[in-house]
């Protein structure tokens, strides 16, 4: 670990002077150790198996109704430009005899976030680990974000947000449970 610390120090040092920058000024002299330990904290989801997560949070439950966890924020880093993306992710689920803790699906939701992300694959990792860990009969996930990729550069369009779900089970064959989703999330009907 103290290796790749000071790798990673040591590549921030070069990206300073690469931008002509003097990573001897007084304000950028504890910069690259800043930033190695930024972007260790935010990639921290590479170090973490959901397995190991989930153990021990899932609970013998009998239920066959919804259950909806709103507005988890999240924080990722864009993959293509290592720009962050921040938002909300919704899940809902249907049960059949084995129940998360609820912190647990926040923390899913985190380990998927730091990794360098799409949104588009981060909802379906999401969707796909919790429909696997409790056997649940659906899994519905949305995911409401803005991208500062989009926001600070190339288009520069700053009240765009990206929405990407996943539907997995009953959340994909039934209208009706689609559309119960929808309406819990405060969404319009359609």
């Amino acid at each position: 670990m103290g290796a790749n610390k000071t790798t990673l120090e040591d590549l921030y040092r070069e990206i300073l002077v690469a931008i002509g920058e003097d990573p001897g000024r007084e304000g950028l002299v504890r910069t690259p150790h800043r930033v190695a330990e930024a972007i260790r904290f935010l990639t921290s989801g590479y170090r973490e198996d959901p397995n190991k997560l989930i153990n021990e949070a899932c609970f013998t439950q009998e239920t066959d109704s919804m259950i909806i966890v709103k507005d988890i924020e999240l924080y990722s880093l864009c993959e293509h430009h290592m720009l962050p993306f921040y938002g909300r992710c919704h899940i809902g689920y249907i049960a059949d005899g084995i129940v998360f803790g609820v912190s647990k699906l926040a923390r899913l939701v985190d380990m998927y976030a730091r990794r360098l992300q799409i949104q588009e694959r981060l909802t379906e990792q999401i969707a796909h680990v919790v429909m696997k860990a409790i056997r649940a009969k659906g899994v519905g996930v949305m995911i409401e974000a803005h991208h500062l990729c989009m926001m600070m550069r190339g288009v520069q369009k700053q009240n765009s947000m990206l929405v990407t779900s996943s539907l997995l089970g009953v959340f994909r064959n039934s209208h009706a449970t689609r559309q119960e989703f929808m309406t819990l999330l405060g969404r319009p009907r359609s």
